[in-house]
């Protein structure tokens, strides 16, 4: 047992980041895990020839099944659902390096929000693809599907991802800058300065779950997007604000240490200005959060 518990252990990180990016859910994402663990436990681990891939396929076949569950219950969530914000670092000490290299490069925040429109299945083809390097055949078994279904998955997922995937610029220092801006902007209820880093196409969503007032729908182009963060910015000008690192700005707004909102930007790779805003406002979605960065 001691063995088969070591064994769990090694890929305990990639079976959770897998089940996220699948989910999109923290607190599911451990439920899948954990289920994961049951399962694991009640075979004879020893007798797996492979079990690295044995888990992974336990884990995805989960996080399928809960995919289908949650789609459901989603439909009546008050306003846009978004997902759980993810604040993860690659462990040096990891016995996998290929598993905290999966972390370090973990899928963007806008390019999960992309695949809650592909249907579950394309979903796991495209992450195992695309977010693991997974071959077509090691897919196929894990989906328990044909080869050539495989392919047409994340062929399909792929083109519908590609379609719509954000932009923002490679260089992490300019899109912080970028952020910087516009979070000032912002802050300041500056109408002119607003309008000259929003992109005209600029989308803003907003997550409280129906727990915090936050618009009920999208609000989209550039003039609405400008006149409503002009209006409620200057409220927030009193919290502290808590660049998070990577390519993809992401900012931890507080007030006395309690975080009450997490804010993410997608920026066109061309002009730096938000194209895609993200604010999590939901209090369940930002409880791992404030655990993790209390501690820091």
């Amino acid at each position: 047992m001691a063995a088969a518990d070591t064994t769990f252990n090694q890929h305990r990180n990639l079976l959770f980041t897998l089940a996220y990016e699948i989910l999109g859910s923290v607190h599911d994402a451990e439920d899948v895990v954990q289920e994961s663990w049951l399962a694991w436990s009640s075979v004879e681990a020893d007798r797996i020839e492979h079990p690295k891939a044995y888990l992974v396929r336990i884990a995805v076949r989960q996080a399928l099944a809960r995919s289908r569950r949650l789609r459901a219950a989603r439909e009546d969530y008050v306003g846009p659902w978004l997902p759980e914000p993810l604040l993860t670092e690659a462990d040096p000490t990891e016995a996998d390096p290929a598993e905290a290299v999966s972390r370090a490069e973990e899928l963007t925040f806008g390019l999960l929000v992309v695949l809650e429109t592909l249907s579950p299945l394309e979903r796991a083809a495209f992450v195992l693809r695309e977010g693991f390097g997974y071959e077509h055949a090691e897919i196929a078994r894990v989906l328990e599907r044909s080869p050539a279904a495989a392919r047409q998955l994340i062929h399909r997922a792929r083109e519908h991802v590609q379609a719509r995937r954000p932009r923002f610029p490679a260089d992490p220092d300019l899109a912080r800058q970028a952020a910087e801006r516009f979070l000032a902007a912002t802050l300041g209820g500056h109408l002119g300065d607003l309008m000259d880093v929003l992109a005209p196409d600029v989308t803003l969503w907003t997550d409280g779950g129906g727990a915090v007032r936050a618009a009920l729908r999208p609000v989209s182009g550039a003039a609405k997007v400008a006149r409503l963060l002009a209006k409620l910015g200057p409220r927030y000008g009193h919290l502290r604000t808590r660049w998070l690192p990577g390519s993809q700005p992401t900012a931890l707004l507080t007030a006395e240490d309690e975080l009450l909102a997490v804010l993410v930007l997608d920026l066109d790779a061309v002009t730096a200005r938000a194209r895609h805003i993200y604010g999590i406002v939901n209090p369940e979605k930002l409880t791992h959060l404030s655990s993790a960065t209390s501690c820091r």
